[in-house]
Formats: structure tokens, sequence, C-alpha cells
């Protein structure tokens, strides 16, 4: 299955927080879209790893993506290696998306920014056709996406492009809120996080709106790329 985009994520819920207004917008124009999580989250506070899963089918649901792969590199313990990249590598040569969403630059959980490191530089490294790879025995041909556009997480960015998600921010929120054991629930026994209060649920949409107004829009979602964004019609830029 070729897709349009192919969101990649250090953990279940990242893609969700950051893009995923963008995703929905991609799945309404018709487009093919999927999300490869790095890790199953398994070291968050609340809940655990079965538990992520499922909540993870849930928003893939919401979303209506055609595919979703957790490649369990290991929360928190993932690092920049050969083994890892080759299987990045491999999704992608699967998959061939034409444009690649990976995780902010660099941020608050550490995970984020070597996560966006590693699936930039497997994108490129996957255009090599020197560099073989077999999936389920099959070998692979070489395919690199034509762009990478980091999200925006944590921290704040300073984008280089938005993306008006204004008819979408409920569908956002609620693939967001699929993830039930992670944000805001009164009924919780939980441990608090910092990303289980009320606050930081409050926090998801005024940033979108924060984005928003700056193009003249109700909500959006901001982008960093890592070359100038180029575009055929000036007429576009509206």
């Amino acid at each position: 299955m070729k897709l349009d985009v192919l969101a990649f994520g250090a953990h279940p819920d990242d893609v969700e927080l950051s893009c995923s207004g963008t995703l929905i917008n991609c799945v309404n124009a018709g487009k093919k879209t999927g999300i490869i999580d790095l890790t199953k989250g398994e070291l968050g506070t609340r809940g655990n790893a079965e538990i992520r899963a499922q909540e993870s089918a849930k928003a893939s649901q919401i979303l209506q993506l055609s595919v979703r792969v957790n490649l369990d590199l290991g929360d928190g313990f993932f690092v920049y290696s050969q083994e890892n990249l080759l299987k990045i590598i491999e999704q992608i040569r699967k998959y061939k998306p034409e444009i690649v969403f990976c995780n902010a630059i660099k941020d608050r959980h550490p995970d984020h920014g070597r996560g966006s490191n590693l699936v930039s530089d497997a994108c490129f490294y996957a255009g090599l056709v020197k560099i073989e790879t077999n999936l389920d025995g099959v070998p692979q041909e070489a395919w690199r996406p034509k762009v990478v556009y980091h999200y925006i997480q944590d921290r704040f960015i300073e984008p280089n492009f938005l993306v008006d998600i204004s008819n979408v921010i409920d569908k956002k929120l609620e693939s967001v809120m699929a993830y039930s054991s992670q944000f805001y629930d009164p009924l919780s026994n939980e441990p608090e996080t910092p990303i289980s209060s009320i606050q930081f649920l409050n926090t998801i949409k005024e940033r979108c709106n924060t984005l928003g107004r700056i193009i003249n829009v109700e909500y959006a979602e901001g982008f960093t790329a890592e070359r100038y964004v180029g575009v055929k019609n000036i007429f576009d830029l509206l």
C-alpha cells in the first residue's frame, strides 16, 4: 500500500497531539495516511503498553488511517543506531510516502528530538540504492520522500508554515482524548502528571487558536521544514 503522508511519533499520541488535524485534512482531500509509532510508550506514568495500544487503535479509527505500525524500539532507551535506522527505512520503502511528518527537532522529552533525528536521517538513507533492505524476505526498492516536516510539541518552536485546521479541530481533540489513560479524566485514580490536568487539555486547543490567529483562521497546526518550502502558484499561499 502506497501512502501519501506518513507521520512518525516517538510515542503513541505524539502525532495526535501535534499534527492530527493536518492528517484529517489530508484524508478529507482523498489522501492515504498512516502513522508509525517508534515505541509503545510503556514508560508513561499512567496506563501501560496494552492500554496504550488499545487507545492507539481507537485514535486510528477516528483519524481514518490506512495503516498504523508500532516498531517497539523501546520507550526512553531507543538509540540512534544502524539497526533502528534500517527498521525505519523498511517502513519508508514499504509505504513510499510523498510527505513525512516527524517529531519536533528538540523538545522537553529526550525521545522526541532523538526520534526526529532518526526518522529524518532514515528518510535520506531510504533513497540510497546501495543500502539493501528485505521486508518479509522481499527485497525493497529505494525510496526517498519528497519532503520531511517536523511538527511542534511541548516547547514552542517558531513554525516555518501553518496549516488551517479550523474545520477539524473537534475531530483532532477527539483523537487526543482517545488516550483516556493519559489525559484529563476526573474519575481516574492514576497519579497526576504534567499532561493529565485540565489545564494541559485546554492548552492544546489554545495553542492551535494562537497559531490560527497568525494566518487569520480560527485554528492551525505549525511545522518546521528542513528546506525551503516552494509552491507552483503564488495564490496557494493565500
